[in-house]
């Protein structure tokens, strides 16, 4: 009996959750996963904020929020935090056994190119993501769809739905397999190829701080310096904003960047400074026009 209610509580299976699952390579079993693993923390609030009509069966209980269960959560928050760890060890792994040429430094490398959230970003757009997630209205109307932050944070969450759907207690193992295909499939091998080509032509792949370095160098411009102009968000999710400047420089703010730590945000404003360097090269220090 328990079990049966069990079923027709679970949340059935739509032609958009088919469509993803064979874009993803993967069917799950409990639904209520992929659900959570598309559901964006504004259309959890919404719901939790919207007045509930009350039950008028006389079996109707009061139900303590400490014995919510873990297969029912809200929004894929928690998801993305397993999700992140899974990602990072599959990742590692691969790697390692792929090339065991490769020094510590480049196969670091290599995963944190991987790893960021603007390469999840990418792999969330190859499989449409955006086009399945579920979000609240505010959300939707600004974009929520859209945006590289969100939809790399629900590519984590989805990669820990197949690893918890797939493990069983009798094969807890199974998760791990299950999500190294998928990672293998969308994360590894779209990607590394033109990350080999990059590691193979110099030492700094990822590193866009010591060729940034390296490209002012070349033009005799001197040290490009860091600043944190902004961040924002709570002690757990923080975001940095950063400006990397050229001291003494009638244009002396290059670029800037965004990420969850002071060294992503950093690497992302010395990424922008190249490729708007690159396509304007900057004159020689005797020159009496702006470096960029």
């Amino acid at each position: 009996m328990r079990k049966d209610a069990d079923q027709a509580a679970a949340p059935l299976k739509t032609p958009a959750d088919a469509e993803l699952e064979a874009a993803l390579g993967y069917t799950f079993r409990r639904r209520e996963l992929l659900t959570c693993a598309l559901t964006h923390s504004s259309l959890a609030y919404e719901q939790a904020v919207t007045p509930q009509p009350a039950r008028t069966d006389a079996k109707a209980a009061p139900r303590s929020p400490k014995k919510k269960s873990r297969a029912h959560l809200e929004d894929n928050e928690q998801l993305e935090f397993l999700g992140d760890a899974v990602l990072g060890l599959i990742v590692a792994e691969a790697l390692y056994r792929a090339h065991p040429e490769m020094s510590e430094g480049h196969l670091t490398r290599l995963r944190s190119a991987l790893v960021s959230r603007k390469h999840m970003a990418q792999v969330a757009q190859r499989l449409e993501l955006g086009r399945f997630l579920r979000m609240g209205r505010g959300e939707e109307r600004s974009g929520g769809r859209k945006k590289a932050a969100l939809l790399a944070n629900a590519a984590e969450a989805l990669i820990a739905a197949v690893y918890l759907d797939a493990a069983t207690s009798d094969a807890p193992h199974d998760g791990l397999v299950a999500a190294r295909d998928v990672i293998q499939r969308h994360v590894i091998d779209p990607s590394l190829p033109a990350l080999l080509v990059e590691a193979a032509s110099g030492p700094n792949i990822g590193d866009y701080k010591s060729t940034l370095q390296e490209f002012l160098q070349s033009e005799h411009r001197g040290q490009p310096q860091y600043v944190v102009t902004g961040q924002t968000g709570p002690d757990h999710r923080k975001r940095f904003l950063v400006e990397v400047r050229i001291p003494d420089s009638p244009s002396p703010r290059l670029a800037r960047g965004v990420g969850n730590t002071k060294k992503n945000a950093e690497q992302e404003a010395a990424r922008r400074a190249l490729l708007k360097l690159r396509a304007t090269p900057l004159r020689t220090p005797t020159s009496s026009g702006d470096a960029a």
